[in-house]
């Protein structure tokens, strides 16, 4: 079950409207998180590496057999991009994926599986931006890579992967960093290209929504402390979260495209969504919103019938959101 539309119906957030199986697996996250030392004491690329080998809280993933990986040239140098095609179709466009991760961790190779069944079940090449990451390379680095990114899919790209429509969207940080691109392209190079956007779980004011706030210590995937740290790892220096450039929620959101918002109701993010889609439809854009009994951050990385629930409703909107375009 989920809820859609931007009138929430209150039974989601009831705890009987969350299935045992889910419950189940977020107590097995709770369980292996809780037995891992705290990912703090770590240097940032010891983090990177042991989420790697499963040392996270994210399972473990088979690569994508058919993905490539190539370079492209941005402002602070080569960037590293993961390509992966539909097998069973011919291609009609391109999805922008940004990962998630705090803008501390992650990398596109750890979503292949997610990845190549948006392209089979959508047609759409996935490009996923391996974006540098802080607290080396904090703001404004990352959301440069991404915007130079969509500014080579602009320029060439798309027509290189066999052209068609454009589809931009992320998990956490992710989905924050898809909609800081769109902002930079309506601003900066006025042109809004993307037909649609895929924004689980997104991180949209830095400055931390109540939930975030009122999470506390519990380690169902992040806590309150998590998000602390990742934001002062990313927003560094003469930048403050304050500025509408960093915390979108913050910013003028007209002009931008259709968009999907999902989230768990167990998710500390769960105020950036259902304050940020009002928001967004408020602006004037076609808003769609998922809140899903239950779901822990980023919830479709893990098993089970909510995740699926949630993967479809992504290929749904991408479906439509391409047909309209």
């Amino acid at each position: 079950m989920s809820q859609s539309g931007l009138t929430l119906d209150p039974a989601v957030f009831d705890p009987a409207s969350i299935s045992a199986e889910t419950k189940a697996i977020n107590a097995g996250i709770l369980k292996a998180l809780s037995g891992l030392p705290d990912m703090w004491t770590f240097p940032p690329q010891v983090i990177r590496d042991r989420r790697a080998q499963g040392l996270g809280p994210f399972p473990v993933v088979e690569p994508a057999e058919n993905a490539r990986v190539t370079e492209i040239e941005g402002r602070g140098g080569p960037i590293p991009l993961r390509i992966i095609a539909p097998l069973a179709r011919d291609s009609r466009g391109v999805y922008l994926h940004i990962h998630g991760g705090g803008w501390v961790v992650g990398a596109a190779r750890e979503n292949d599986p997610r990845l190549q069944r948006i392209a089979e079940n959508t047609g759409l090449t996935v490009v996923s931006v391996d974006y540098r990451l802080s607290p080396e390379h904090p703001y404004p680095a990352g959301p440069d890579d991404c915007e130079d990114t969509a500014l080579w899919l602009l320029s060439g790209g798309l027509k290189d992967l066999g052209g068609g429509a454009l589809a931009i969207g992320g998990e956490s940080a992710g989905a924050h960093l898809s909609v800081l691109t769109l902002i930079r392209l309506r601003d900066v190079h006025r042109v809004m290209p993307f037909a649609g956007a895929n924004l689980v779980a997104g991180c949209y004011d830095l400055r931390q929504t109540p939930s975030v706030r009122r999470w506390g210590t519990e380690k169902l995937v992040l806590n309150t402390r998590d998000i602390e740290k990742f934001c002062e790892c990313f927003v560094q220096g003469e930048y403050s979260v304050e500025d509408p450039a960093i915390s979108p929620m913050l910013a003028d959101l007209s002009g931008l495209c259709p968009a999907l918002f999902s989230v768990g109701t167990r998710d500390l993010l769960l105020d950036d969504t259902l304050m940020m889609a009002p928001l967004w439809a408020a602006a004037g854009n076609d808003t769609e919103l998922g809140v899903f009994p239950g779901g822990a951050h980023v919830f479709q990385a893990f098993p089970g019938k909510l995740a699926q629930d949630g993967l479809r409703r992504i290929d749904d909107f991408l479906n439509a959101a391409i047909a309209a375009a």
